[in-house]
């Protein structure tokens, strides 16, 4: 076969997901449920903390902004 010299692979926009959910399931799938569901709290009050977080500075932003409520850049 001929060689292009290239070792890149193609992967397709799920690759990833899916490698990140089987991790995640082989790091926790032995964990009793009251384990799961720690560090599932856990991971959701980041989240929410987050967002929390990045909707008050977007508000923050935009209150300085102009009376038609578009951002002044």
């Amino acid at each position: 076969m001929d060689q292009t010299g290239t070792d890149q692979i193609l992967a397709s926009k799920w690759d990833i997901p899916f490698v990140i959910l089987a991790a995640a399931r082989a790091a926790f799938g032995d964990l009793p449920l009251w384990a799961k569901a720690i560090v599932l709290g856990l991971i959701g009050s980041l989240a929410v903390w987050t967002a929390a977080t990045w909707l008050r500075e977007r508000r923050r932003r935009v209150g300085r902004g102009s009376t038609d409520g578009r951002a002044v850049r």
